[in-house]
Order: C-alpha cells, then sequence, then structure tokens
C-alpha cells in the first residue's frame, strides 16, 4: 500500500487528519456497495454531517439496502444492493419501514459455524429511522420518488433527561481505582507484569478521563506538542472539528512529569509518526481506542470489586466527572462548558444522578431490629424502653 502523505495547512495536528482521512475512506467504500444514483444523497451527507455520523449514516443505509435484497420481494428481482433502483424505493410504504424497524429490534445472522443475535436499543433504533428518513426526504425532495413516506413512521420514545439511571463511579471508588493504577491491588499476577511498564501511563490516561471528562477519541489523540506548561493548559479537539483549551492542574502535572521520565519510550527509539503522540503502547506505537477501553474496564472493575468484563468504559468516566463536578457544588452551566455539551439538558442528566443521596435515605433506614440498632445507641435504648414500659 502506498503512503499517505498529510499537506497539512490548517491548526489541527497531523494525527487528527489522519484520522478524518481514514473515516473519509470507509465513507467511499461503502458508497462504492450502493446504488450508483445515490450520489446526490451521498454529497449531501459529506457537506451536513460530521464524518463519524455521515459513515453512520452510510452504514445504516447500506444495511438497510441488503435488509431489502434478502427480506423483502426485491430479492425476486435483485440479486445486489448496487442493481436497487429508485423505483424499488417508490414501491416502499411507510409500513414497509416501520417492519423493517422492528426487524432490526432483534434479528439473527447465521455463518457456517455461528448464528449471532443482534438486540438494538431504542436509541439505536431512533438512529435508524432518523438515517431512512432523510434518505427518504432527499429521494422526494429530487423527485425520485412520487410521495414522502416519512410522516407514516412510528415514532420511537427516547428516555427523558432523568429517566435513566447514570453509570459513574462515586469518589470512593475513584480512589480505589488510582490506588489499584499506583500499587497494583487488585491485579493478577500477569496483570502486574505488564502493570510494572504502564503504571505512570494508565494513572495519566485516567486521571484525564476522570478530570475532564474527555471522550475516548479526544483522549487517544493528544499528543506531546497538545500541552503548554509555560502557560498551564493543553489543547483538545472536539467534536465538530473545535478546539478546546483545558488547565492543568498539579495533579495533572505531576502525573505526567512521572509518565514523561520514568516510562514513556525515548523519543530516539520512536518511527516519526508516533514521536508527538502521548500515550503510547509498549511497542512505541499510538494506543488504539481499544487498548484504552481495556486499560479503563480493569482499573474500573478493581475499584467496583466486579468482574473485568463488567468494568466501566471511558465513557461512564466521562460521567465520572461530570456527576463529581455538579456534587461539588459547580454551576451546571460551567461542568457544561467543560464537557462540551451541545445543550444543557444533557448536563442536567448528570445533575439529576441521585445515587448518594439515595444511599444516604437507606443506609439508616433498617426494618429488622439488629440491623436498625447501632452499638453506641443499643443499650441506651433498650434502657429507655425497659422505663417507659415500667
Amino acid at each position: 500500500m502506498k503512503e499517505i502523505k498529510i499537506h497539512n495547512k490548517s491548526d489541527k495536528p497531523d494525527n487528527i487528519l489522519e484520522k478524518e482521512h481514514r473515516i473519509f475512506e470507509q465513507c467511499e467504500a461503502i458508497e462504492s456497495e450502493l446504488p450508483p444514483w445515490l450520489r446526490g444523497y451521498f454529497m449531501y451527507l459529506k457537506n451536513n454531517l460530521l464524518p463519524m455520523s455521515r459513515l453512520a449514516y452510510l452504514r445504516e443505509i447500506r444495511f438497510f439496502c441488503n435488509y431489502l435484497i434478502h427480506e423483502t420481494a426485491c430479492k425476486e428481482t435483485v440479486s445486489s444492493v448496487r442493481a436497487l433502483m429508485p423505483e424499488h424505493f417508490d414501491t416502499l410504504t411507510a409500513i414497509d419501514v416501520n417492519l423493517y424497524i422492528d426487524y432490526c429490534r432483534r434479528y439473527k445472522v447465521e455463518t457456517e459455524r455461528n448464528i449471532y443475535v443482534y438486540e438494538n436499543d431504542k436509541s439505536s433504533l431512533a438512529r435508524k429511522k432518523s438515517s431512512i428518513s432523510v434518505l427518504f426526504k432527499y429521494l422526494y425532495r429530487d423527485q425520485l420518488v412520487h410521495q414522502n413516506i416519512t410522516d407514516g413512521f412510528d415514532p420511537i420514545r427516547l428516555p427523558k433527561a432523568g429517566e435513566r439511571e447514570i453509570k459513574a463511579l462515586q469518589d470512593d471508588e475513584v480512589m480505589r481505582m488510582l490506588d489499584a493504577v499506583e500499587n497494583g491491588t487488585g491485579l493478577t499476577k500477569s496483570e502486574l507484569t505488564y502493570w510494572k511498564k504502564t503504571k505512570y501511563r494508565d494513572k495519566l490516561i485516567l486521571l484525564l478521563l476522570v478530570t475532564y471528562g474527555l471522550r475516548l477519541s479526544e483522549l487517544q489523540q493528544l499528543n506531546l506538542s497538545s500541552f503548554n506548561f509555560e502557560r498551564g493548559e493543553f489543547k483538545v479537539y472536539r467534536k465538530r472539528g473545535k478546539e478546546s483549551t483545558m488547565p492543568i492542574n498539579r495533579t495533572i502535572t505531576n502525573a505526567f512529569d512521572d509518565y514523561i521520565s520514568l516510562e514513556r519510550p525515548r523519543e530516539d527509539t520512536l518511527s516519526p509518526e508516533y514521536k508527538d503522540a502521548l500515550v503510547l503502547s509498549i511497542q512505541g506505537t499510538r494506543l488504539t481506542d481499544r487498548q484504552i477501553r481495556q486499560i479503563v474496564k480493569k482499573y474500573t472493575s478493581i475499584s467496583m470489586g466486579t468482574s473485568r468484563k463488567r468494568g466501566y468504559s471511558p465513557h461512564k468516566l466521562r460521567a465520572t466527572a461530570a456527576t463529581s463536578l455538579i456534587g461539588r457544588g459547580h454551576s451546571i452551566y460551567d461542568v457544561q462548558e467543560l464537557m462540551d455539551h451541545d445543550h444543557v439538558t444533557t448536563t442536567q442528566l448528570y445533575a439529576a444522578h441521585k445515587l448518594n443521596t439515595k444511599r444516604e435515605l437507606i443506609k439508616n433506614f433498617e426494618w429488622d431490629e439488629e440491623s436498625s440498632e447501632t452499638p453506641e445507641t443499643t443499650s441506651a435504648e433498650t434502657e429507655d424502653h425497659n422505663l417507659h414500659e415500667k
């Protein structure tokens, strides 16, 4: 394969542009599988959606087209997705799309060796419905179909703000997590072998997540050049290509210095493309999203006393940062700015997180006598009760 060279005249780091280019290539690959007469729709997605959203929409449309040629009457006349024509879409009704959404709730895919069962929640179904809705609105606008059937799509009710339980670590669990990464507490023998080589890196990763609520992609793309300790700040590249400047506190400074001076591979041992990457693997390459997820799952599972599989994702540490800041009395609007939420209603989800309050309410609310009596009060209460009986 030919090596990709980035001719960068923007303020974005090369690794950010390289990642966007890989997304563009994935989009183009999917577009080559879809009917060529949808080119106008492809242009619409490219100009109106973020790269990852564009990729998600294209995947959904490809899945819908495959559904048409395998699960509907189209299979009698069409053998491939690219052979679909506008008239095939023009014959579809809102009922057909609603049946498709219902199919997506739970379906199976059989291979030679296995049967895979897929199940989608309401948010996933809403995304599928949205992608189909945008497609049919485009087809109707460009007169490729004779009617806009989107008004007949069944509504999908999503949870309202505060309706779902927010999963986040409590402050004592955060401290246990940091103790585990500092001292190797709770790690297996094989994990301890790697811990000795990566503990400072892993600590920096965890602290960046629980302090700033960074998204996984934002953390993974951080570079050494992102940090300016003279000004006490570092730069994050958010969604929609937006830059955000974060202040650096003492905890992050110490963790950063420990990692760079005690653990990070020497620059002369790294290939040019990874010299500026912040968090590196043992092999000297930029950590992947999957590797960071595994690190977070490992240490959060220790803090919660659960299995590695049930450990939290990096997004749960983002939730931890939000709930911890709001719990300390910070303004919900300041937290919204830090977390880069488009709408304050998103931040309100974390403000409605009352797990600590519920624990305090239930803590001393026992129904059996043994649990409700504490050592300090049992004898006094018993004596007072005896006097009252007399």
